[in-house]
């Protein structure tokens, strides 16, 4: 569904606006680098928080209000974020920001899972990946200008943007029918150890992720490269990935979830491994983009398969979706935060060497009873 797409999109868009603005809001607050760390970190916690009640608001009103909901939040926070010059006043629009996404994903994705076959969940899973991937591209851009004529002239633009969604999702048909699901069904879909499993395989390459961008682009300009330099091989990567998500969706619907999820693991034991090892800035950057094409191939089975597992538990999609934020979240502030603190007191091989034996240790243990379970009729 395009309009769901193109909501992950502006979610991402905002997401990513920050990167080039951090430098400049730093030296004009004041920030430290743990100052500016939260400010970035404030997105991720509002998802995290956010995750549960919006999966259980889009099981009581609907994806499509919880989808109004989370544009309506993304757009004030935004507007407020290019507004407000206190950097606890851009936390808090940070954080506001991360639970209008949470809303949005899991409004667009029960949304998404509910019109869909089960057999093209991977395929437009990965459809919407893609489109979030392309909007963190677009972000920088959004940042960058912001920079130069202005956060408040450009976020009130942007702010457009969710407007024009508003009005483009008020325009669809919505054929919910409410669960009466809540916390109860959720905590009750815990104890199947699919669900688990799935979750999972969404944590580890969102705390891979994490952890590639934080040391990732630290180690490149250890190296010698240029800021532009280590833009664009960001850039390239998220390109990429954005290209490979949807096809290895595809892929998943007609071969199964696990067998593009072991490739992945596979290819990014020995990538991770070798992550110190460059020393040349180039070849490190070569091995980044090989890393996020890797993690790349995760997103959509993972989450294809978290919404499998979730629909064999009895549990309602919108409640995935918020399983799916929970777990996104979780891996990201876990790779971004714990594994740059880590490699600050051990160096990087270390937080890399632990990535790497947690896709070793998972790829042993993944087995295709995670994949299909009996339905079970949900109380």
């Amino acid at each position: 569904m395009l309009v769901v797409a193109a909501v992950v999109f502006a979610d991402t868009l905002f997401f990513a606006a920050i990167a080039p603005l951090l430098p400049e809001l730093a030296r004009e607050l004041h920030l430290s680098k743990l100052s500016a760390g939260l400010m970035t970190a404030a997105y991720a916690l509002g998802t995290l928080l956010g995750s549960v009640p919006g999966g259980i608001l889009a099981v009581r009103v609907g994806p499509k209000r919880t989808v109004y909901t989370g544009l309506a939040l993304l757009g004030g926070s935004t507007l407020a974020f290019g507004l407000l010059d206190t950097a606890a006043g851009l936390d808090v629009a940070r954080f506001v920001e991360g639970v209008g996404g949470a809303c949005t994903w899991a409004g667009g994705l029960a949304w998404l899972v509910a019109e869909a076959p089960a057999e093209r969940r991977g395929a437009l899973i990965g459809g919407a990946i893609g489109a979030a991937i392309g909007g963190a591209l677009f972000g920088p851009v959004i940042g960058t200008m912001a920079g130069a004529i202005g956060r408040a002239a450009t976020f009130s633009g942007v702010v457009a943007l969710a407007i024009l969604l508003v009005d483009q999702v008020r325009r669809l048909p919505d054929a919910h029918i409410a669960s009466g699901q809540g916390m109860r069904n959720l905590v009750r879909a815990l104890r199947h150890a699919p669900v688990l499993g799935a979750m999972w395989l969404v944590v580890l390459p969102a705390a891979i992720a994490g952890l590639l961008s934080v040391l990732g682009s630290l180690r490149l300009h250890h190296l010698g490269l240029a800021v532009g330099a280590i833009g664009a091989t960001f850039l390239l990567a998220a390109a990429l990935e954005a290209l490979i998500s949807p096809a290895v969706g595809r892929l998943s619907d007609r071969r199964g979830r696990l067998l593009p999820l072991r490739f992945a693991m596979a290819g990014l034991i020995v990538l991770l491994a070798c992550f110190t090892l460059p020393a040349v800035g180039l070849l490190l950057a070569v091995l980044i983009v090989a890393i996020a094409c890797n993690l790349g191939a995760f997103w959509a089975p993972a989450m294809a398969m978290l919404s499998d597992a979730s629909e064999a538990a009895g549990l309602d999609q919108a409640l995935a979706a918020a399983l799916m934020n929970l777990a996104w979240a979780a891996g990201q502030i876990v790779g971004s935060a714990g594994g740059g603190a880590l490699a600050k007191a051990t160096g990087d091989a270390v937080p890399m060497a632990c990535a790497a034996a947690a896709c070793a240790v998972t790829l042993a243990l993944a087995r295709e009873r995670w994949v299909r379970r009996p339905v079970v009729s949900p109380a």
